[in-house]
């Protein structure tokens, strides 16, 4: 049983974070604007405790709108508040059950709670990944073109123990049936399939034809990025990152990922440090933006390579407050501790 828990840990964290370069930041997006412009405000500055507390005001004069209970649902999913994101979700769903996005958000959620309990139960674990398999199912079942949602499954069906529905023949079948509906995105998918095997050669083949291809979208040059940033090449990396940049020049995901090339090369770290802590004082902590969590973790590493130790230290330790879960720079930590 012990050899199911630490798989399913694995695929959730893999699932969830890899999913945040599929959407656009939160004010990009058409759903917000079913949002009152008030608790808007306050969603998209990273407000999420007074947004979810304006969020039970409102639903209490509108019990019956599905969109107040589905981004109460969002909020204390940031808020880690897991339980209650799921029963606001499940609300939604039960006042209007043909929304393909708020499935998938259930399913997310479901996949969050699994990965906390999956520390303490096995079995509760693998009933939760039954659940969240079900809601990117039925996401992708009511809307075909909900890309994120798609994506979503993909990475289930590659990560998932096959006893709670993991299958690399499933996935590869959705790659194509996601292939049929956006080309990009199914060469994406087709790509991170390729790396999750292993098969780097394959993969930077696709992600080369990705580029070829010149997609109008800047979260696919992020993605790209990111494989980059995991193989440890910095000039492939920054040139996925420039190649980009002139989409949405003022995205300040830019300083993120700049910031992260710089280190990874050696290269100018004072621009570096500037680029990250740019990012950290200008955009609020999201899940469908880089973490917090990571970005401190960069500036750390940094920090360690200039010989600053005890500002690598507070870089590792911030991250940590901010995602317990950030095995990296826990490891980082110990590392730096025996030095």
């Amino acid at each position: 049983m012990r050899q199911i828990t630490l798989s399913l840990g694995y695929l959730l964290l893999t699932v969830l974070s890899a999913g945040l370069l599929m959407t656009a930041p939160p004010c990009a997006g058409a759903a917000v604007r079913e949002l009152p412009a008030d608790i808007e405000r306050l969603y998209n500055g990273g407000l999420y405790r007074q947004a979810a507390e304006a969020l039970n005001a409102a639903i209490q004069r509108e019990p019956r709108e599905s969109s107040l209970h589905y981004w109460l649902g969002r909020c204390l999913y940031e808020l880690r508040d897991y339980n209650r994101a799921i029963s606001s979700l499940e609300r939604a769903i039960a006042l209007e059950p043909d929304r393909s996005d708020y499935h998938d958000w259930l399913g997310k959620s479901y996949g969050r709670k699994a990965e906390e309990t999956n520390r303490f139960s096995a079995f509760s674990s693998i009933s939760l990944a039954h659940k969240t398999h079900r809601e990117f199912e039925t996401a992708v079942r009511l809307d075909a073109n909900n890309l994120e949602a798609q994506r979503d499954l993909i990475r289930y069906l590659l990560t998932a123990p096959g006893i709670v529905g993991g299958s690399e023949g499933a996935a590869q079948q959705r790659i194509h049936a996601l292939a049929a509906v956006d080309s990009i995105e199914g060469t994406l998918a087709q790509a991170e399939l390729f790396a999750s095997r292993r098969k780097h050669d394959a993969a930077g083949g696709e992600y080369r034809k990705i580029l070829d291809m010149k997609p109008d979208r800047i979260g696919v040059y992020f993605e790209i990025a990111e494989y980059y940033r995991d193989r440890g090449d910095a000039a492939r990396m920054s040139e996925a990152v420039e190649a980009g940049a002139p989409l949405a020049p003022s995205d300040h995901r830019l300083d993120y990922y700049r910031g992260i090339a710089l280190v990874l090369g050696n290269q100018a770290p004072a621009e570096a440090e500037r680029d990250l802590r740019r990012y950290l004082d200008t955009v609020p902590d999201n899940a469908n933006v880089p973490s917090h969590s990571t970005a401190h973790e960069w500036l750390g590493s940094l920090y360690e390579r200039e010989g600053q130790l005890d500002k690598a230290a507070q870089e590792f330790q911030a991250a940590l407050i901010l995602d317990p879960r950030n095995k990296e720079a826990g490891e980082l930590l110990k590392a730096l501790k025996r030095r």
